[in-house]
């Protein structure tokens, strides 16, 4: 085994913890799996796009978002309620229910 020292910002040190303990992983678990799938990969193992919406968990990430980036999910929720596309929150309640008892 080698040691490995880096600096990382805390509060993104802190967050990253925060996931990884919900995941069941020590910070060193989820920095092997990182170097682990760099060398598998040959490369980074996911694309580096800073273009995208900051997302946690499959959904955007307001508090990671820049003004421009918050105002156009914002557009893009305004477009589509605009445009009729929703669906009633009875409907989503009846779905959740069906599939997850809640």
């Amino acid at each position: 085994m080698a040691n490995v020292n880096i600096r990382v910002d805390e509060t993104v040190k802190h967050e990253a913890e925060a996931v990884f303990a919900e995941l069941g992983l020590s910070m060193s678990a989820a920095t092997n799996i990182f170097y682990r799938q760099v060398a598998r990969t040959g490369g980074i193992p996911f694309a580096l796009q800073t273009d995208k919406v900051p997302m946690r968990g499959g959904v955007p990430d307001m508090t990671r978002m820049t003004k421009e980036q918050f105002d156009a999910e914002m557009q893009k929720g305004y477009d589509d309620y605009s445009a009729g596309r929703v669906i009633p929150a009875e409907d989503v309640h009846a779905e959740m229910e069906r599939l997850y008892g809640v």
